[in-house]
């Protein structure tokens, strides 16, 4: 396979191998493209949960931006976990060193078990650096009430959460549904012009831990191809649902995907 792309992933380590930095380079490799790092936090975790954080200090995390790109610039950025409003500051200030284009933000925010990440001054900084420079954010539901200030409880809401969105500067918005007790998960893809809505069978498993990453890092890694972003949304949507159908139940928690659903190995390598 040729590799088609270069990707900057700037998020942070899941010891366990199903989110975080792990899952974003196994999704971008397995798609076809070159995956390099700026890690803003090491964890201890697996699938049961989180035992420890240990904080990256932002000017490690611009270094590891600003010297990856200087020798090899991206195609394209995917951001994750960005840990306080000092490290969303240095981040915006390194990108913009770097003259960084097609930036995907997925604001990772809340823990699936409802945990706040993240300050209110770090979500003022989200706001102010980042929502109206990227080329898309990929909220879910409790990270779209947060950055919105409303309450979700259906579709027309996360309609109105993405207009929301928009107004307040946001180029592009994917809005997750799968925090929505609906047996067809709904997510919502709205800029300006338009509005997509992807409809999916909710597939009834344990072993989601990680999509959110891999389904960002899915979009940057097909933008950065050359495909648009609402054709990015839909192929990455796919890519992770089948991830989830074939996922090979490790762990005793929630459990990873499968990354290597799209992955075909040549028989002389076997």
């Amino acid at each position: 396979m040729k590799i088609k792309s270069k990707l900057l992933i700037i998020a942070g380590s899941d010891s366990s191998g199903g989110a975080g930095i792990q899952a974003d380079i196994k999704t971008m490799t397995s798609l076809g493209s070159y995956a390099m790092t700026a890690i803003t936090a090491l964890t201890t975790q697996n699938t049961t949960g989180v035992l420890s954080v240990i904080k990256i200090p932002s000017k490690e995390i611009s270094k590891q931006i600003e010297y990856t790109s200087k020798d090899i610039k991206p195609d394209a950025i995917k951001i994750g976990m960005l840990h306080s409003a000092d490290v969303i500051e240095a981040v915006s200030k390194s990108l913009k060193k770097i003259k960084a284009k097609k930036i995907i933000l997925d604001p990772v925010m809340v823990t699936s078990t409802g945990v706040k990440l993240i300050n209110r001054n770090a979500i003022i900084k989200i706001k102010k650096h980042f929502i109206k420079k990227v080329e898309l954010i990929t909220p879910n539901i409790p990270e779209a009430e947060i950055l919105a200030n409303i309450k979700i409880m259906t579709i027309d809401d996360m309609i109105y959460a993405s207009q929301k969105l928009i107004n307040m500067g946001a180029k592009n918005v994917l809005l997750k549904g799968g925090h929505l007790k609906t047996k067809i998960i709904t997510d919502i893809f709205v800029n300006k012009k338009e509005i997509k809505i992807f409809r999916n069978k909710k597939i009834p498993t344990k072993n989601l831990h990680g999509t959110g990453c891999s389904l960002s890092s899915a979009i940057a890694t097909y933008f950065s191809c050359g495909k648009t972003l609402k054709k990015s949304c839909e192929l990455a949507i796919n890519y992770v649902n089948h991830s989830i159908k074939t996922s090979p139940n490790y762990g005793k928690g929630n459990g990873p995907i499968n990354h290597l659903v799209s992955f075909k190995l040549d028989k002389k390598y076997l």
